[in-house]
């Protein structure tokens, strides 16, 4: 495989992963241009390009976030040389949290780097720690910490409707059953209109466990959407709007959400991307 094919091949993933670091799409495509072009540019003989790759770009987004943000403190443990072959076997994670970039944003950037690394596309600690000429227990003991602070999130810091939603789907979507009774209301209620029963919607479910089983492991045609003006969801077929998610939140937690699928509220439907209408 030459250089090219090589690059093509891998040049999703490696967008995937400078926009989970970063956040920003045209940025991760803008380094992924950039480990392109490094390849291009080496006389030297690579003997697994996605390994050499995925360092490249996770170096080069590093140094985004650098300039993003101050550079924190290092720990002592942080400063001894880094063992370990480089990244093989890659393996892209199916889902990662909708709302993660808003909490990715206290983290610094070594933290964000291990965390989203190994918590969201799998890599070893080792590969990790080479990649930020580490330690393997450093980087352990980085992602860690993000977990942290991504767990006890500041009171100032508490997430927007859109953010509840997004994090909702989620976490349906990955099948992670803990997160979405935690973002459920206790006595929350599902309802379904007549045209949406139609379709296969419930009618009506009671309580946090019942909505949370149902959503379990579910949701993956669901698009994030504005419903009546509100952020929500909408199941997408083919293209098409069929039935609209739209959800009350209070206080943080979602409280009911009613399928609809009466033509005015499908029609009215608009797609967004987090809290803006796309």
């Amino acid at each position: 495989m030459d250089k090219t094919e090589a690059f093509r091949a891998e040049r999703a993933r490696l967008v995937a992963i400078a926009d989970r670091m970063l956040g920003d799409h045209a940025e991760a495509e803008d380094i992924a241009q950039q480990a392109w072009l490094r390849l291009d540019g080496t006389d030297a003989q690579i003997a697994n390009p996605a390994a050499w790759l995925t360092t490249v770009t996770v170096r080069l987004a590093l140094d985004r976030l650098k300039a993003r943000v101050p550079e924190p403190i290092a720990d002592p443990d942080d400063d001894a040389e880094a063992g370990g072959d480089p990244v093989e076997d890659v393996v892209l994670a199916d889902t990662v949290a909708a709302a993660l970039h808003v909490v990715l944003d206290r983290l610094t950037p070594a933290e964000r780097v291990a965390f989203v690394l190994h918590d969201s596309f799998g890599f070893e600690f080792t590969a990790i720690a080479a990649m930020l000429d580490s330690t393997p227990a450093a980087a352990r003991k980085l992602a860690s910490r993000a977990r942290a602070k991504i767990a006890a999130p500041a009171a100032e810091d508490a997430l927007a409707d859109w953010e509840v939603v997004d994090a909702f789907l989620a976490a349906a979507r990955g099948g992670e059953f803990e997160r979405l009774l935690s973002l459920l209301a206790p006595d929350v209620v599902v309802s379904g209109d007549p045209a949406a029963v139609a379709l296969g919607t419930p009618q009506r479910m009671d309580g946090r466990q019942t909505v949370a089983g149902f959503f379990n492991g579910a949701a993956a045609s669901a698009l994030p959407v504005f419903v009546a003006g509100r952020p929500g969801a909408a199941w997408f077929d083919r293209g098409t709007a069929r039935v609209a998610f739209d959800f009350t939140v209070e206080d943080g937690v979602v409280r009911r959400i009613d399928f609809r699928a009466e033509p005015d509220v499908i029609d009215a439907i608009r797609r967004r991307r987090g809290g803006e209408a796309r």
